[in-house]
């Protein structure tokens, strides 16, 4: 297929297209499956299974991957987890991604709970901006859809971000029927007086978040009808956007909805995920995974680098679980979103 880029092609830059003509450029890494929350939709409540530290990447193994997915033309490269920050010496892998020659500056998913206390060192290290989760407003049901979650501790980290300069600050809330569908409004809110991205995302039935999917699930479009006034955003020449984006007039903020399901995205996807221990998936929503470790294991990056370009030109056109296609076997938390 004819690429289909949404911007001019340059020549001082490498691409890398897939088979539908999709510009895959975005690797999101999950440093590790482990996390300071037991979120009740991403994880069990006595947490994961333990998978031995040897099985989970080192940095110099990240750093390696990176590196071969710049020379195919990726560019833009998110740290999740579970939860990125408690991975030991996760300033330091920042600061050696960023130090990637061709890579963008690596953002970063966040509960936000460490934040308080790493935000000013991970903006020294190079971390352009943070993406922070945040499920209710409400200091009790923080704490009850988090197991055990502090609301006044994500607060904090906010906060931190904000003075830290990782602009702009995107507030991710997975909207759950009959636990916070009622502060939609609240959400919204915050973005009259706060430069933020306030995001309501779809649940979507992976790991966890397939009990009970059926009596959670809240679409994008019936979140939109609950929000009143607002101006849309156009979106940005040359920028692929997950998110439908919204606006009071004169506000700071954007109001975004991420609708996987109800809208899905696919044609427009530009990512692959890495997972904590070495696999590569082509689709969040697929049970299909490249085992990076036996090239990681070679001296030089030309095995590495075929994988990445194999895993690229395989990948799927898009999801089918509004078809019934099976739910994946691994839970979010150890995916990475």
């Amino acid at each position: 297929m004819v690429p289909n880029p949404v911007a001019p092609l340059r020549a001082d830059v490498v691409y890398m297209f897939d088979k539908f003509g999709r510009n895959i450029d975005y690797l999101r890494i999950s440093v590790t499956d482990r996390c300071n929350l037991r979120c009740e939709y991403c994880m069990p409540e006595t947490g994961v299974e333990d998978i031995g530290h040897e099985n989970i990447l080192g940095f110099e193994d990240i750093e390696r991957v990176v590196r071969a997915a710049v020379s195919l033309g990726f560019r833009k490269f998110r740290l999740t987890g579970g939860e990125p920050l408690v991975r030991r010496g996760i300033v330091s892998l920042v600061e050696r991604i960023a130090a990637v020659r061709g890579a963008d500056a690596p953002v970063m998913t966040s509960n936000g709970l460490l934040l308080s206390r790493m935000a000013a060192d991970l903006k020294a290290a190079g971390l352009r901006r943070v993406n922070i989760s945040l499920d209710s407003l409400r200091a009790e049901r923080y704490r009850r859809i988090t197991r055990g979650g502090v609301l006044a501790d994500a607060l904090a980290g906010i906060r931190a971000a904000e003075a830290a300069g990782l602009f702009p600050i995107r507030l991710n809330v997975v909207t759950l029927r009959g636990f916070n569908d009622d502060e939609i409004s609240d959400f919204a809110r915050l973005t009259l007086e706060h430069p933020w991205d306030v995001r309501f995302i779809e649940l979507m039935p992976v790991g966890e978040g397939s009990a009970g999917f059926g009596l959670a699930y809240v679409s994008g479009r019936e979140i939109e009808t609950v929000l009143d006034g607002f101006v849309p955003v156009p979106a940005k020449a040359g920028v692929t956007e997950v998110a439908k984006y919204r606006k009071y007039p004169g506000a700071p903020g954007r109001v975004g909805f991420i609708s996987p399901l109800s809208g899905h995205f696919c044609g427009d996807c530009n990512k692959l995920r890495l997972t904590a221990d070495g696999r590569l998936k082509t689709c969040l929503h697929s049970n299909r995974e490249v085992d990076l470790r036996p090239a990681l294991r070679a001296k030089d990056e030309t095995p590495l680098v075929a994988l990445l370009r194999a895993a690229v030109l395989s990948k799927e056109e898009r999801h089918r679980i509004n078809e019934g296609e099976a739910p994946v076997r691994r839970g979010m938390s150890r995916i990475g979103g």
